[in-house]
This record gives structure tokens, sequence and C-alpha cells, in this order.
């Protein structure tokens, strides 16, 4: 309130001093009754602009001009000034409204704030809570739960090795019965023999005593059989020999504990939550990886390699697909599944239909029950391969239509799609150049950069959720026989990055800033392509070799970390 009111219950007019004052004149500064404001307007010496007092009263006093309040509102600036501030350097010619307007229309936003927050968005946070409260439950079901299978498989576990234990003990007892008794029958023998020995001396010595010509004469010798006996007794005792317990083989039979992944969802984008990472075990790498089994042989040429579950595995071999059933390593059935002979990449969703792209007809389809749905049809650009990121969303390396351009330029990039639109391109680097020249294999990391592999570079470039360069890998720290031929690529729970070397014959493993770690070269690989990674953390790996009517394909499966 005005300073000149602060003491007084009511605002008297000024001309008449009598009358209380509901008007103000902003040009004159003063108040008026009702029955003056008339003659005040009256006076044509100046242009009055009388407002209610209220009004006048409500409006802030204006920090450059002491005298003055604020009337109007300047919309660039987002602040009240005055009359006079309008003329000033400060606020010429910006877009200025009188201040009861701005204040009605901040009045009416904040009623449509208050609506939709009161409407629309406390009850979304009410549920929200609600959701986590069933969420924190369902959770420690969840892991009780765990805890109990996993006491129950080690129990099921012990119950085993104590029946091994028992089986054995039971068969060591009965050596020990048969061998107590082979040595009793031994020493019964024995015995017998020696009670025989004692009555031969004593014959022989009555006979010498007696010097009977008769009995010497008749007397048959034994001295050869007793010279053959006693019989031998060989026995070779029963021993145990205890093996080497060894971690990783107790893990492949107590069973694996998949991973806890945290994920929040910011405005269609997901992100790991803050730490997450502290979810997943560190597993080192062996310092030997092991050739677990050889699932298929037979095959033609593979591309394709997919872990459907830990038990079903999904084979591309040209325009044949088969899915491999296996229990512990072993192969146990191998089933021809029939998909369309268009598709050029694919990728399996968690629902487990494939996400497909199909180059001549330009789309990106999805495959379920043999069901062909179109999701995205492009123009001016041919799709090559997909993945699908841990948000959902599609990631498609893009090759430009060359028939629609006159420089002949492929120019590759990476397309993020959401449903059937494009949220993020990614082709070029901050200098300006092309990320890619070519693009077979793409798949997301789990620190969510993007992974391509170019086999034109002879690279694996990399980039991070935003399409920023973080690095090109195009050789390990030393010398092989035959220049780096990108294949395959897949990433694990450490978001290490594993791509195939065809021509090396070998696998090169890279931490995820591309520091390369570790070769596999030694589970006689020979043209491994198409790579994935199993729950347990084990690859399997799509191998090729030979040329035409030689050309042949396997499956295998290697450990390669703890």
């Amino acid at each position: 309130m005005d300073p000149r009111y602060g003491g007084q219950d009511i605002v008297r007019c000024t001309v008449c001093e009598t009358v209380v004052a509901p008007m103000h004149c902003e040009v004159c500064h003063i108040d008026l009754c009702k029955d003056c404001v008339e003659a005040h307007l009256a006076d044509q010496s100046k242009v009055h602009k009388v407002v209610s007092l209220k009004q006048f009263l409500s409006t802030p006093k204006c920090p450059v001009h002491a005298t003055k309040h604020c009337e109007l509102y300047c919309k660039q600036c987002d602040v009240p000034i005055c009359s006079q501030c309008v003329i000033s350097k400060a606020h010429k010619d910006h877009d200025v409204v009188e201040v009861m307007e701005n204040f009605k229309n901040k009045q009416t936003a904040l009623r449509k704030d208050l609506e939709e927050i009161e409407k629309v968005i406390y009850p979304k946070f009410q549920k929200s809570e609600a959701f986590i409260k069933r969420k924190k439950t369902d959770g420690r079901k969840h892991f009780q739960k765990l805890k109990t299978d996993l006491n129950k498989q080690g129990e099921a576990l012990h119950e085993e090795i104590n029946n091994m234990i028992q089986g054995m003990q039971s068969e060591i007892d009965e050596m020990d019965e048969a061998h107590l008794k082979a040595l009793e029958k031994h020493e019964k023998q024995i015995k017998s023999f020696i009670t025989e020995c004692k009555h031969i001396i004593s014959d022989l010595k009555l006979l010498l005593d007696g010097n009977d010509f008769s009995s010497v004469s008749n007397f048959k010798s034994k001295i050869e059989f007793f010279r053959k006996c006693p019989p031998k007794l060989k026995i070779s005792l029963p021993i145990f020999k205890p093996k080497e317990i060894k971690r990783n083989q107790l893990v492949e039979l107590l069973g694996s504990l998949s991973h806890l992944s945290i994920e929040t969802e910011v405005q269609g984008y997901t992100v790991l939550s803050s730490g997450a990472e502290f979810c997943h075990q560190d597993r080192p790498l062996l310092d030997v990886p092991q050739l677990i089994t050889e699932l298929k042989r037979g095959f033609a040429n593979i591309y394709d390699v997919f872990c459907l579950s830990d038990e079903e595995i999904l084979v591309r071999c040209g325009k044949n697909f088969r899915k491999l059933y296996h229990l512990q390593g072993e192969l146990v059935k191998s089933v021809q599944v029939k998909y369309p002979d268009w598709i050029r990449g694919i990728a399996v969703t968690r629902s487990g239909d494939l996400v497909c792209t199909d180059y001549g007809n330009r789309s990106i389809n999805l495959v379920s029950n043999n069901q062909v749905q179109t999701l995205i049809r492009l123009q001016g650009w041919f799709p090559s391969n997909i993945c699908v990121a841990s948000s959902g969303d599609f990631l498609v390396l893009l090759i430009k239509d060359t028939e629609a351009i006159a420089d002949d330029v492929y120019e590759p990039r990476v397309a993020r799609y959401s449903g059937s639109t494009e949220k993020q391109s990614i082709q070029w680097d901050d200098q300006g150049k092309l990320l890619y020249l070519s693009g077979s294999n793409i798949i997301e990391n789990r620190n969510l950069d993007i992974c391509v592999v170019d086999w034109v570079l002879r690279s694996v470039t990399v980039v991070n959720s935003a399409g920023k360069l973080r690095f090109k890998y195009r050789h390990p720290p030393f010398a092989t026989k035959k220049v780096f031929y990108p294949c395959g690529i897949t990433t694990d729970s450490q978001s290490r990055i594993l791509v195939t070397d065809s021509e090396n014959h070998s696998i090169h493993i890279l931490d995820q800033d591309g520091q390369f770690l570790r070769l596999i070269n030694n589970c006689d690989l020979r043209g491994p392509r198409a790579l994935c990674i199993d729950s347990r953390g084990d690859i399997f790996v799509g191998e090729t070799t030979g040329y035409g009517e030689t050309i042949s394909g396997k499956v295998k499966k290697i450990k390669y970390c703890l």
C-alpha cells in the first residue's frame, strides 16, 4: 500500500476531502470519489487515466521512477514497468501490455496449471506411489523366492553329492568286506598247510628213527608240492582320486542368476538409473577360454545367431532359419523354421518376435506367428541391419539410395525409431565427416553406446546415445597375420564389446572405452562371423568356412569369463 495511506482506515477524495475515494487518476496522482470523477475528466488540459484505487494500489511501484506505479508489463524483459520506462532505452521497441492484462493472463495460466496438477499430475504421482508400494511388496516376495529357489537347488545338489558319497562309501564297505574275506580264506589255507607240514615233519622223523626198510621204501615225497607253497595273494587296494573343484563347473551345476536392470524413462528416453551398475557381479575374463561344445555341424553360410532363451538358439543360414534346442550344452533337437526370404537384417524383440529389414521394399517389418506387419516404410534409404535398444526403440543402419542421387555416395547413417517415428539420426562427426562408410552389424551396449561394424573402414565405430563419436577400433595393439575384418558383434553384462575377426579366426574383446583386453583364438575357430551371448555369459559363435559348393558352417559354445 502507498505510504500515504498506511495509517488510515479509509482513503478520502483529494478534491472534496470528505467522501471515500474508490478511484485514482494515474496522470494527476490524486484520489477521487465518484462525484468528482466526472468533473476531473472534464478538465481537457490533460489526458486523464482514472482507474480503481484498489487496482492502482495493487500494482507495484516502479524501482526506477519512485513516484510512478507499474501500470504496464514488458514481455521481453518479463518485468512490470511504468509509463516513463516505456520511452527509456531499456525498453525501447519492446512488446508492452497493461499490467492487469498480464496479471489476468498469469491468473489464467495458474488456473490451468492448478487444473492440470490436480486432475492429471497429482493423480499420476499417486498412481506411481501405489505402483512403487506394490513393487516393493512384490520385489520382496520375488527376492525371497529367489533365495528359496537357490536354497532348494543347493539342497538338491547337496542331496545328490551325499547320495554319491553314500554310494561310494557302500562300495568301499563292500570292497573292505571282500578284501577281508579273501585274506581270511587265504589265512585258512595257510594254516591248513602249516598243520599238514607239522604232520609230515613228524612222519619223516618217525621213519628215520625206525629205520624200517619197507616203510622208507614205500614213502612218497611231497616236497615238490610244498615247494610251490604257500600260494601268493596279490591285492591292489582301491584309491580315491579327488578331482580339483572348479568354481565355474559348480556354477554350471547350480545354475545362473540373471542381473538386476534398473532403468528410468525420462521424456521418452531410457537411461540407466544411478547405482544400477553395482547390480552386476564382476565377471573377470578366463586366462584360457574354454570350448564347451559344438552344437551343430553341416550348416551352410551362417549370417546370424540369436539366443532366444538359455535352451533355445535361432540360427540364420542364407534364407533358412533353424532353432536349436540344447540342455547342459548338448544338442537335443534342431527344427527348421519358416520365415520370409526377403529378410536382410534381423533382431529379436523382448517378446521373442522378429523385427526384420526388407532391403528390396525399403521397409522394416515385424514377424510374429508367421504374420508380417509393416512398421516403417522408407523413402530414399535402404534399411541394412537393425537392433532393439534397451528402451524398446529400433536402431537401424540405413544406406542412401544411390539411384536417387548423382554423386554415388552411400552416406550410411543410424536412425533411431520409436514405433514408426524417427527420433534421431546419427551420421556426421564434429568435423563434419561421415562416421560410417558402410554398416554390417549394429548393437547397443549396456552403457547406451551404439556400436557399428564398418566393413569398409575395417573398424568398430562407437558413439554415445547422443550420437557423439567416442572411438573407432581398427586393430589390436600387435600385428596379426591378416588385416582386421570385423563381422559379428555383441556386448556382455560388463559392457565389454566382443567382435569376430573372420580373417584371423578370432574374437576381439574390448572394454567399453575401446581398450583391447583379450583375443580368443584358441578354440579351433574357423571363420567366425555371427555372435551372441546367453544369460550365463557364454558365447555362441557361428562359423563359416569354404566357398561355393564347399561352404559349411557350425555353431560353437565358448566360456570366456567366470
